[in-house]
């Protein structure tokens, strides 16, 4: 893609944009260590239970717990480092400009999805 250095947002968008990516840098890295203490804990919440039936069950759920927390961790640590990504665009004034079509994204869609880089035209090309 060979963007025109003419089609790009000006630096009061970017800023504004910028504010926008550390706040929800901010609020990922923060769910990051939720889910990942989730992650950590043992979930033993003194239910010992003589019951081997019960005691397979609670192993089962604990162990599909785990996975969907690390499911859930990984998940968020590639939208953390996509926000990132896009602070970077900023600093280099790259910033809201899709990487298929070099047109502005819409801002509205940046407001909803900050770490776009595909225009919905680019998308619905998909």
């Amino acid at each position: 893609m060979a963007t025109d250095s003419n089609v790009r947002y000006p630096d009061k968008d970017l800023a504004e944009f910028k504010v926008l990516l550390l706040d929800k840098i901010e609020k990922a890295e923060h769910d990051l260590e939720l889910i990942k203490s989730a992650y950590m804990n043992d979930h033993n919440n003194g239910t010992d239970d003589t019951s081997p039936t019960f005691k397979a069950f609670e192993e089962g759920s604990a162990t599909m717990s785990k996975e969907a927390n690390s499911a859930l961790a990984i998940r968020q640590e590639k939208f953390i480092r996509d926000l990132k990504n896009a602070l970077i665009r900023i600093e280099s004034k790259t910033y809201g400009v899709c990487r298929v079509t070099g047109k502005l994204i819409n801002k509205e869609r940046l407001k909803l999805v900050p770490h776009a880089t595909l225009s919905i035209e680019a998308k619905n090309m998909q």
